[in-house]
């Protein structure tokens, strides 16, 4: 045992036994190692972040006091806690990492712009379908039209448009399954 940890000790076994003079100065003198390992550890946290982990690990601290054997050095103890609660820090926010934009605004690739080939490939598999398929994919498909519309300009019922259109889409997949390089 170091001569920290002899003092942590000492601090500690008086808190346990009630001295709240005794629990303060603990705390106070843990917190910046944890600080410290949490800082060292939590690479990618921002300040507000450590700090919400340093409280966290404080919280655990006093929650699982009585847990700490006092025949045992306090360290290894505490650093455990802490490298505990840093992890479930992680855990929390996920593989996202959260960096400003503006330092990436110059690498940022353009807004994707549409194929100019993709309607013309689709032209040419629609051209493959009968006459009323054709149809009803143009205007659902490109101009948007509602099954309702739809139907009103073929003279359907708005369920027997949703049926042509989904027969007609099936084929559609058939056709670009055959006809892709």
């Amino acid at each position: 045992m170091t001569g920290q940890d002899d003092d942590w000790a000492v601090l500690l076994r008086q808190a346990l036994a009630g001295d709240g003079r005794a629990y303060r100065s603990f705390l106070a003198a843990v917190t910046p190692v944890v600080r410290g390992i949490v800082r060292a550890r939590g690479r990618g946290f921002d300040a507000a972040q450590c700090e919400d982990v340093v409280q966290d690990v404080l919280l655990a601290v006093h929650l699982k006091r009585q847990t700490w054997r006092q025949d045992a050095p306090v360290r290894p103890w505490l650093y455990a806690i802490t490298r505990h609660k840093v992890v479930d820090a992680f855990r929390a926010r996920g593989k996202a990492l959260t960096l400003p934009v503006e330092d990436f605004a110059d690498v940022l690739p353009a807004e994707a712009e549409a194929d100019p080939t993709e309607r013309r490939d689709m032209e040419k598999l629609i051209a493959m379908l009968d006459d009323r398929s054709a149809q009803l994919v143009r205007l659902i498909g490109f101009d948007g039209a509602s099954s309702a519309e739809a139907g009103a300009r073929m003279e359907m019922t708005e369920g027997a448009v949703r049926v042509a259109l989904h027969r007609a889409f099936k084929r559609l997949a058939q056709l670009r399954e055959r006809h892709v390089d």
